[in-house]
């Protein structure tokens, strides 16, 4: 159903962290001076939490079983994601969102009880909430209603909802109240039907959680997977894109976009872009978590001009519907599982021959390589290009793929991508090999053409 009256809607994106692109054929370079380090009074910190909660939010996506059933636009950089501003309600309640094409289903922080634990970085009463008692359109979802089998998913209405058996005509239980697990995070509420206002219409009866409290959450979401609850799916859109700005202006006014289109018909490709075919998981249906996923056809990874030798099946689902590579526009550092970390690590640390491995920094911060770049103006090191189905090639900018730190007199830099041991323990089991996350994306506008089921990139300078 197209709900949408015009061609498309534009909405800003806050971004969290990025840097300007410096590339050349075999290899990349940058000036210290002009790649953004991290500016935290704690740096090694910083770094930390940010592999960490790569590699909790690659253990929530590797095992979705582990989580419940349950225009343009502006895009903001914000501690490590993007967020969006939406309004709900009548008249509307503007807050923010973190937008996410890993998952389908989106949430608010509701009521004035709001509890967020676990939130240190912001206070709760900073934290925007929706208050259902001031807006005329807001509604609980009937646990009879269609759109709960959304939240819940092998929802079977007839042994779940026991009070509809006997009051068929005027049930009033509602949809049970959901849980989901977000990796490090976590965040419960019950179901609405409510009204969304974009640019130039208004969306009514438009699924949304009302969350009551949250761990590490600290503001809603906004499920842009594949799913039947997700954005996507409720519009009605054709396609949808949005461009990331370098991740050195989170938290900061700056933004780009993101534009959704629930109009176009045409199955041109867009000018300049690069496009690989969108996969299907081989096991994912709409009762599986693995069919949120945008799977894309990663064929080969190249480090310095050469070829990273990885086994065909690292790269591709198995009859499980175990491995291949997803985009995930929540997941901050790209995830590697170990057979191919391994070998990409290794690839660097080969070809790196100007700076000694930082092994003190690696231990801190869980990422390697690392190495110490003190006293260098100018830093080289082997391109990163990678090679999908259909021959659409991805060559990244240095500070898409390392992350530079200065603490006092110490300079180094790192690789940003986090695998089964980064930090958290043992190897992840199940669930896709590689998660292709929104660090590795700074300054690329990407599309998701749903209609044509392709994925799109081109190099772009987004703020």
């Amino acid at each position: 159903m197209n709900y949408f009256a015009s061609s498309s809607y534009t909405v800003s994106i806050l971004l969290l962290y990025a840097f300007l692109p410096s590339i050349s054929s075999s290899s990349s370079s940058l000036t210290i001076s002009i790649f953004d380090t991290i500016r935290h009074p704690d740096p090694y910190k910083r770094l930390t939490r940010l592999a960490t909660t790569s590699i909790a939010r690659a253990k929530h996506i590797k095992n979705p079983q582990n989580a419940p059933n349950p225009t343009t636009t502006p895009l903001s950089p914000f501690s490590g994601a993007y967020s969006i501003s939406l309004g709900f309600g009548t008249p509307p309640q503007t807050m923010p969102f973190i937008m996410d094409t890993g998952s389908s289903f989106s949430w608010f922080p509701c009521t004035k009880r709001y509890l967020c634990r676990n939130c240190s970085s912001v206070s709760t009463k900073s934290i925007s909430s929706f208050i259902p008692k001031q807006s005329s359109s807001a509604k609980v979802v009937g646990c009879a209603n269609p759109k709960c089998g959304w939240v819940h998913k092998s929802f079977d209405p007839n042994s779940s909802c026991q009070d509809c058996q006997l009051t068929k005509t005027n049930c009033t239980q509602i949809c049970p109240p959901y849980i989901i697990l977000y990796g490090l995070g976590s965040t419960g509420g019950i179901a609405m039907a409510e009204t969304l206002t974009m640019p130039h219409e208004k969306i009514e009866d438009f699924l949304v959680g009302c969350s009551v409290f949250s761990s590490n959450q600290p503001a809603g979401v906004a499920g842009f997977g594949r799913g039947n609850s997700s954005f996507p799916s409720q519009l009605g859109l054709k396609k949808f894109s949005y461009c990331l700005i370098s991740h050195k202006f989170d938290n900061t006014e700056k933004s780009s976009f993101l534009l959704m289109d629930a109009e176009s018909d045409s199955g041109s490709k867009t000018e300049d872009f690069s496009y690989t075919p969108m996969l299907k998981n081989p096991v994912g249906s709409e009762n599986s978590a693995l069919s949120d996923y945008y799977y894309v056809g990663l064929r080969k990874i190249t480090v310095g001009g050469k070829k990273v030798e990885i086994l065909h099946k690292d790269l591709s689902p198995d009859s499980n519907g175990d491995g291949g590579t997803i985009v995930d526009s929540g997941t901050t550092f790209t995830y590697m599982n170990q057979a191919v970390f391994d070998l990409v690590a290794d690839a660097f640390s080969g070809q790196v021959k100007d700076y000694t491995r930082a092994e003190d920094v690696e231990a801190i911060t869980g990422l390697r390589p690392c190495f110490d770049v003190a006293g260098n103006v100018t830093v080289k090191m082997p391109e990163l290009k990678l090679h999908f189905k259909g021959g659409a090639e991805m060559a990244l900018p240095l500070e898409n793929y390392f992350i530079a730190v200065s603490d006092g007199g110490k300079s180094f830099v790192c690789l940003t991508a986090v695998t089964d041991d980064t930090l958290l323990g043992p190897e992840l089991v199940g669930g896709p090999s590689v998660i292709l996350g929104n660090f590795l994306m700074q300054n690329f506008h990407v599309e998701f053409d749903l209609r044509n089921e392709r994925f799109g990139f081109k190099k772009q300078f987004c703020s």
